[in-house]
Order: structure tokens, then sequence, then C-alpha cells
């Protein structure tokens, strides 16, 4: 199992970052790779990704979510085998970090080999870097869900 850890301050309110990443469907504005999200249950979402020619597609449940401060997930089904939790820290009124942890398992010789030359800690980084952009273009969020899981 390998890690990656990383976080970014992004200028919008903490409710205001949580807010946005409740909001699954949209991911694919920002994160790189990822094809489409389907909200299938309030935690059930379905994914379909493709990074670098490797098309996946799988299942993941959100298995804690506090508004304003953390959304954790695993997957439950599927080709990509991984874990995690994003937090998300007041820094002042207008300004969050969001900090990204996730454990991962890397599937066959070419995979392996990426996720040893920094591959997803990358992608990772540039996704959040992304976020970032999404968010202090829009100013707002584009939905919300306040449920606790």
């Amino acid at each position: 199992m390998s890690q990656v850890e990383e976080s970014i301050e992004v200028g919008v309110p903490v409710n205001t970052a949580y807010n946005q990443w409740t909001q699954f469907e949209t991911f694919p504005q920002f994160m790189e790779g990822v094809e489409r999200i389907d909200q299938r249950t309030d935690t059930l979402t379905h994914w379909v990704t493709n990074v670098n020619g490797v098309a996946r597609e799988f299942d993941a449940e959100v298995t804690e979510q506090i508004p304003d401060e953390r959304v954790a997930w695993t997957t439950v089904n599927g080709e990509a085998k991984q874990a995690g939790v994003v937090t998300f820290h007041r820094i002042d009124d207008a300004t969050t970090k969001v900090m990204l942890q996730m454990d991962f398992d890397p599937d066959g010789l070419a995979e392996t080999v990426g996720d040893k030359l920094g591959f997803v800690k990358r992608q990772v980084t540039g996704d959040l870097k992304r976020f970032k952009m999404f968010m202090e273009n829009r100013g707002g969020e584009t939905g919300a869900w306040r449920g606790q899981v």
C-alpha cells in the first residue's frame, strides 16, 4: 500500500471549500483523468477514470463526513483500491487549508513504477491546484450537501 499527502491553501471560507468538495459530480472539472462521477446515494459514488490510458470504473463510499471538517472514503468494488480523507482547516475568514491523505494499492508493473516515480503525488498536487483555481475563479460553491455520515 502506498500513501500520498498534500495540502493547499484556497482563498475561500472553509464552508465554501467543504461544500464544493461534497459535489462529487463536479470533480471532472478539476481532477485530471476523472471522466465522470455518478452520485448513486448520499454516500455512494460511481467513478469512471482514464489516467494515462488506463481506464477504470469503481465505486467509492463515503465512510465519514463532518460538515466543514472532513470527508473520508474507501473504494468498495471495482478495479481501484484506495481510501482517503480530505480535511478542511480555517486559516482566516477567507482562507482554507485543504489537506488530502490517500492510501492506494498500485495495480501491476506500470502503476508500481509510476508510484515509485512520484506520478500519484504529482497528480494529487495538480488536482488540488486546479481545485484552488476552480474555487477562487468561481468565488462560491456549485452546491452543498451538509449531511453527516
